[in-house]
């Protein structure tokens, strides 16, 4: 899928309205915009980890694999955007979707991941370095592009693989978080309940 742009402003928002892929126009604060709109500010902050995972010390390999994984995610959040950004009926044979087999790939990423942790014995709260902590504020960004999209699913028809794609990967997020701390040698940040 090729893509060009020869202008950045059109002018054709100003009056609060935007087109979706297809040419359809929409108030921007319809569900259809929120729900991409959060999807686009997830992978805005999927760059903060990149940089950070580049900017900070750790294992090569480590650093290698969270880069690749996550830089493959953020292509995927294109193509769930572009999905979103459509109206059912019109999305085009060619166009990017999101399909069970990225789902999939979340999961087997989760399970190996998962395989170098310790069992958790208390809730993780967000920190460590900038990568983990820039990595768990991206699972709640997650999580309420998720829950748009669940909305907007309950008004118009949304590919549930889309749903499914965001679920999975706030899990991934988190295992993602836990194990960057512990690649790089931080400590886990846990949660310490007051008693009553």
């Amino acid at each position: 899928m090729s893509v060009y742009l020869s202008r950045i402003y059109t002018k054709t928002g100003d009056r609060g309205q935007t087109a979706l892929v297809g040419g359809h126009m929409v108030g921007k604060d319809s569900p259809r915009i929120e729900a991409y709109g959060t999807v686009d500010e997830l992978n805005a902050v999927l760059g903060l980890v990149r940089r950070a995972n580049l900017d900070e010390a750790g294992p090569d390999e480590a650093k290698a694999r969270l880069e690749t994984i996550v830089e493959r995610v953020q292509s995927e959040l294109f193509n769930l955007g572009s999905v979103l950004a459509t109206l059912p009926g019109e999305l085009g044979e060619q166009q990017p979707r999101i399909a069970a087999r990225h789902v999939e790939a979340l999961e087997r990423e989760i399970d190996e991941l998962n395989e170098e942790l310790p069992p958790l014995r208390s809730f993780t709260l967000p920190g460590g370095g900038w990568t983990s902590s820039y990595l768990h504020l991206a699972r709640t960004v997650c999580r309420r592009a998720e829950r748009c999209v669940v909305h907007l699913a309950s008004i118009e028809e949304v590919d549930p693989e889309c749903v499914r794609y965001l679920n999975r990967l706030s899990d991934a997020l988190y295992v993602l978080g836990r194990w960057n701390v512990r690649r790089r040698g931080e400590s886990e940040p846990l949660w310490r309940p007051e008693s009553v």
